[in-house]
């Protein structure tokens, strides 16, 4: 279905996910006529009810403090504090990280009313946003262009299960689990997730979730797991030379504003979508304000990812130690962690030195000058075999999903496109 764009006035976003309906919204409060455009049927339909995390430590502000400055509503979405996350080391140790305030907040993303996704959504309908779904324009035609990831440089594959256990976190360093990456458990209110990242491209993908999910249940014997269903997504990491373009303002993952060592992205994609409509109501410079705020971070990830793509358990399992003798000293876990992301002049020198050749060209990108992080292939000690645990959490998901169960991605089908 297409939309005329008959009046010249009126302000075009392409993608309404939370960096084009951020910047709508603003754009509507200022007095902006505003048309937001997605091909898929709704907000957070590109996601399937999968918990995510909003970090609390890698700037000096925090995320929310930040929201409620640009005048977002926090009550329109769920949101669950976690100041206590359990650090597991390769080697099978839980530690726990902890804070005197906020580690991490956990939201889910999708359609249903509580999500961020629609949170945002009612936001920009209320504030006169008009938006169109299964809506398909070109970027030509649009003045701020958020769609979602349109390459792979690292994936995600998670199961959604019913559980009694109460709510928790845990954020696990193993090469084996999740290659160049981390695993993950989440439960709130009764539903939980596993999920493992992988930034190397293997085969047989399955059997890295499947012994990720065997592993969580020999160490959390309380889950009593139902599974719900399996979901999947990609990482899309790239460096732009421009974030604004012939009158285009890229904005969150469009103009690669995310978290490159671990894929943080939700802060930078509303934050990049609130500075573009402030340039539009005159109140900004976005190109200058987007290298000022948010380019030290991405380019201090970018270093971080390198040093990451070159080590593993051996040196996953230093950095935990360091981690917890830090927490140790100072009483908070937040701030070692905080120092990893933030900008130095080491790792300023480090990215200047790795750029150039961790980074692809993009040929498609109408003259912005993108360069992508492949999605790298697999080592040697990728291969291996299932344990009978592993196995058996794979039959298991197979009954399951005779019965109905939904899968959300297709396993070893990881393309390099996506729609908005």
């Amino acid at each position: 279905m297409g939309v005329v764009m008959g009046n010249d006035e009126a302000i075009h976003i392409m993608g309404a996910g939370l960096s084009g309906l951020a910047a709508a919204t603003v754009l509507a409060k200022g007095g902006k006529e505003v048309h937001v455009h997605d091909i898929r049927a709704d907000s957070g339909a590109r996601f399937d009810g999968d918990f995510q995390a909003l970090e609390n430590w890698s700037m000096g502000v925090d995320f929310f403090e930040q929201l409620k400055e640009w005048g977002f509503d926090l009550s329109e979405f769920k949101a669950t504090e976690f100041n206590v996350v359990d650090l597991i080391h390769p080697d099978d140790v839980i530690t726990q990280a902890t804070t005197p305030g906020t580690a991490y907040r956990i939201i889910e993303r999708g359609t249903s009313d509580h999500t961020i996704d629609q949170g945002f959504k009612r936001q920009a309908l209320a504030a006169g946003v008009q938006i169109h779904y299964k809506s398909r324009v070109k970027e030509e035609d649009c003045t701020i262009i958020a769609c979602g990831p349109k390459g792979t440089s690292a994936v995600a594959y998670g199961e959604i299960f019913h559980t009694d256990h109460p709510n928790h976190i845990g954020f696990q360093l193993n090469d084996k689990l999740a290659p160049g990456s981390y695993s993950y458990l989440i439960i709130i209110d009764g539903v939980g997730l596993i999920c493992t990242c992988l930034w190397r491209k293997q085969k047989k993908s399955e059997r890295f979730l499947n012994e990720t999910i065997a592993w969580y249940e020999a160490h959390y014997p309380n889950l009593n797991r139902k599974p719900i269903k399996r979901v999947g997504g990609k990482g899309d990491f790239t460096i732009n030379s421009n974030y604004k373009q012939d009158g285009r303002y890229y904005v969150g993952e469009s103009g690669g504003l995310q978290d490159f060592m671990w894929g943080f992205g939700m802060r930078m994609a509303v934050w990049s979508g609130v500075l573009a409509a402030n340039e539009i109501l005159g109140k900004g410079d976005y190109e200058a304000d987007v290298r000022e705020h948010l380019m030290p971070y991405v380019r201090t990830s970018v270093a971080n990812r390198w040093l990451m793509n070159r080590v593993g358990d051996r040196m996953f399992k230093r950095m935990c130690k360091a981690w917890m003798k830090d927490q140790k000293k100072r009483g908070d876990g937040l701030i070692w962690i905080g120092k990893l992301f933030r900008p130095t002049l080491l790792k300023s020198l480090l990215y200047r030195i790795v750029n150039p050749f961790m980074l692809e060209k993009d040929p498609k990108a109408h003259g912005r000058g993108v360069r992508r992080m492949p999605f790298r292939k697999a080592l040697k000690r990728d291969v291996w075999e299932q344990s009978p645990e592993a196995v058996a959490i794979g039959e298991q998901w197979t009954e399951v999903r005779k019965q109905g169960a939904k899968l959300s991605f297709s396993k070893d089908t990881e393309t390099d496109s996506e729609p908005q």
